[in-house]
C-alpha cells in the first residue's frame, strides 16, 4: 500500500513539473515575441529619415534632462500667482522625486536591461548626453508623466498639453536612441502611479460649490421625516434612484413616499399634488424631476430636500447634498438656506437652459469625462457637435440696453455664475448670487471650428473672439431665424423665438447642509 502511494506521488510531481514547464515555455515564448517586437519598432523609428525629427528630438530630450523642463514649468505655474496652479507645480515637482527615486535607484538596479544600439540611429538625432544606466524604464518618461499628472490633478485644464509633452519627451528618447519603447511605456506607467498615490496621501483639494458663502439657517430637526413626502422616479439614473429607497426608508421611518412611473402618468400634476398636502417636500430623480419639485415647492412656499439619485447630481451636488449620506444628515438637522431660480419665458430652471448643440454638447463630455478627463473629453465632445446642425442668429439685449448681435451653434443660461470660464462649465461659485451666466461660441465655418477646438484643448477658449460671456440679473434675446427648441435641466422644451430670461433671487428654500468651517 504504501509502495503504491510513493508511486502515484511521484507521477503527480512528474505531471506537475511537466505543466510547470510547459508554462514557462510558454511565458518564455510571449517574453520573446514582445522583445521581438520592441526591437523592431526601436529600428523602424531609428531608420526612419526626417530631417524634423533630428532638428526636435535631441533638443526636447536634452531640455528634460535632470527635470529642468519641468521646473521651468512649475516656475511658471508659480508666477500666475493662482493656488491651484501653486499646488499642482509642487505636487508636480514631488511626484518627480518620487519617481526618480524609485526609476533610477531600485527599478533600474532591479532590471539589468542594456540599452538598444546606437549603429542604426543617424548622428545628428543622438542624445548630446548618452547614458551609462541601465535601460529599464525610461526616467525621463517616467519623471515627464509624473509631474503631468500630478499637476493635472489639481489644475485640470493642463491634462492634455502637459500629457502630451510628456508624451512627447518619452518618443525622444526612442527617437534619440536612449531607449526601447518598453522602457518608456514602463515609464510613463510608474509616472501615473506615483502621481496617483501623492493624491491618496495628499488630497486634491477640491472646490466646495457653496458651503462656505451660502447662508445656512438652523430649522426644525427631523429624525423620523415627520411631514416630509418624497417624490422620487425609480428609474432616473439608470435605475439607481430605485436602489436608495430601502436606505431612505431606514433613515425616514415616517416619511410619505409618492413613486411616479405609471404609464401617462402626468409627472408635473403629481408633484404639485404632493407638495400642496406636506411640510417639506423632497425629490429624486433627474434634473427634470428636480426641475418641477423646486417649482412645486417654490408655489407653495415650503422647503425642498434634494437627494442624489439622478445621473449626474447637478443641483444635489452644489448644494453640498451628495453623497446620500450628507443628504440624510442634512434632513435629520433641518438646515436650509434659500437659493436662486432661473426663470425662461415663464418657466423655471434649477441648473441650465439652453439652445443649439449645448444640450448634446454636457451630454456627450459627461460621458467621456470619467475615462479620459474632463478637459480630454471636452475636445473629443467639441470635435463631435461644433459641426451638428446650422448656425443660430441671437440679438441679445442687457439691462444696460447694449445689444449685441451674433451666429453661435452654442448658447448657454446657467441659473447663477459657473466656474471656470470657458465653454465647459463645471461648478458654480454660488446659487444665490442674483445673476445669470449667459454663453454664446459662434463657430459657423470650419476655420472657427478648427479654432475652438484648439482652443480648448489648450484650455484659452475663454480668450477666442467667438466665444462671449456675460453676467447679469436679465436678458432678452431674439431669435430673428426661430422658432428653436429650448432645453431647461436637460428636457426639451418648446419651439421658441424670443428668450426672455431672469433670475428669480433667493426664490427656492432647499435644506442644505449647515456651513463648513473656513480651512
Amino acid at each position: 500500500m504504501t509502495r503504491e502511494r510513493k508511486t502515484q506521488g511521484k507521477q503527480t510531481r512528474k505531471r506537475t513539473n511537466t505543466t510547470d514547464a510547459g508554462n514557462t515555455r510558454r511565458w518564455r515564448s510571449v517574453r520573446h515575441q514582445i522583445d521581438a517586437l520592441d526591437v523592431a519598432t526601436f529600428d523602424a523609428i531609428a531608420n526612419t529619415k526626417s530631417p524634423l525629427l533630428d532638428a526636435t528630438m535631441p533638443r526636447l530630450t536634452r531640455a528634460a534632462d535632470r527635470s529642468v523642463l519641468w521646473i521651468v514649468i512649475a516656475g511658471l505655474m508659480t508666477l500666475t500667482g493662482r493656488p491651484r496652479a501653486r499646488r499642482g507645480a509642487a505636487r508636480g515637482l514631488v511626484s518627480i522625486a518620487v519617481t526618480s527615486l524609485i526609476a533610477n535607484q531600485v527599478s533600474k538596479r532591479l532590471h539589468r536591461r542594456p540599452r538598444p544600439s546606437i549603429t542604426q540611429v543617424p548622428a545628428q538625432r543622438l542624445a548630446h548626453r548618452i547614458p551609462q544606466s541601465t535601460s529599464f524604464p525610461s526616467g525621463h518618461s517616467a519623471s515627464a508623466t509624473a509631474f503631468a499628472a500630478g499637476a493635472a490633478a489639481e489644475w485640470p485644464a493642463l491634462s492634455v498639453p502637459l500629457r502630451m509633452l510628456a508624451g512627447l519627451v518619452g518618443f525622444s528618447r526612442v527617437a534619440t536612441g536612449a531607449h526601447y519603447p518598453s522602457d518608456v511605456l514602463a515609464g510613463f506607467a510608474l509616472g501615473e502611479t506615483i502621481a496617483w498615490l501623492t493624491t491618496k496621501v495628499v488630497p486634491v483639494e477640491r472646490i466646495d460649490p457653496v458651503q462656505d458663502d451660502l447662508a445656512v439657517h438652523a430649522g426644525k430637526a427631523n429624525p423620523d421625516g415627520e411631514g416630509i413626502a418624497l417624490v422620487i422616479n425609480p428609474k432616473s439614473g439608470s435605475g439607481r434612484a430605485g436602489k436608495i429607497l430601502p436606505e431612505v426608508r431606514r433613515a425616514f421611518p415616517r416619511m410619505r413616499i409618492v413613486e411616479l412611473g405609471n404609464d401617462g402618468e402626468d409627472y408635473g400634476q403629481v408633484t404639485r399634488d404632493t407638495a400642496a398636502s406636506c411640510e417639506v417636500l423632497a425629490v429624486a430623480g433627474g434634473d427634470g424631476t428636480v426641475q418641477q419639485a423646486a417649482a412645486a415647492a417654490m408655489h407653495n412656499g415650503i422647503p425642498l430636500a434634494v437627494f442624489p439619485a439622478g445621473t449626474f447630481n447637478h443641483f444635489a451636488k452644489d448644494l453640498g447634498m451628495f453623497p446620500l449620506s450628507a443628504a440624510i444628515d442634512a434632513i435629520h438637522a433641518g438646515t436650509y438656506a434659500k437659493v436662486d431660480l432661473g426663470e425662461v419665458n415663464g418657466t423655471i430652471f434649477v441648473n441650465t437652459a439652453s439652445i443649439g448643440a449645448y444640450t448634446d454638447f454636457v451630454a456627450i463630455r459627461e460621458k467621456y469625462e470619467h475615462r479620459i478627463g474632463k478637459p480630454l473629453a471636452a475636445v473629443v465632445t467639441a470635435a463631435r457637435t461644433l459641426g451638428r446642425g446650422k448656425a443660430v442668429r441671437v440679438r441679445v439685449e442687457d439691462l444696460d440696453g447694449d445689444t449685441v448681435d451674433a451666429k453661435f451653434s452654442l448658447l448657454f443660461i446657467g441659473n447663477g455664475r459657473y466656474e471656470p470660464r470657458g465653454f465647459a462649465p463645471v461648478h458654480r461659485a454660488a446659487l444665490d448670487d442674483s445673476r445669470l451666466d449667459l454663453r454664446v461660441l459662434g463657430v459657423t465655418r470650419l476655420a472657427s471650428r478648427a479654432r475652438v477646438v484648439l482652443d480648448l484643448f489648450t484650455g484659452r477658449v475663454a480668450r477666442n473672439k467667438r466665444y462671449q460671456q456675460f453676467s447679469d440679473a436679465e436678458y432678452h434675446l431674439e431669435l430673428p431665424d426661430g422658432p428653436y427648441r429650448i432645453a431647461r435641466d436637460g428636457e426639451l422644451g418648446e419651439q421658441i423665438d424670443r428668450l426672455d430670461a431672469r433670475v428669480l433671487p433667493r426664490a427656492l428654500t432647499v435644506i442644505a447642509p449647515a456651513r463648513r468651517k473656513k480651512r
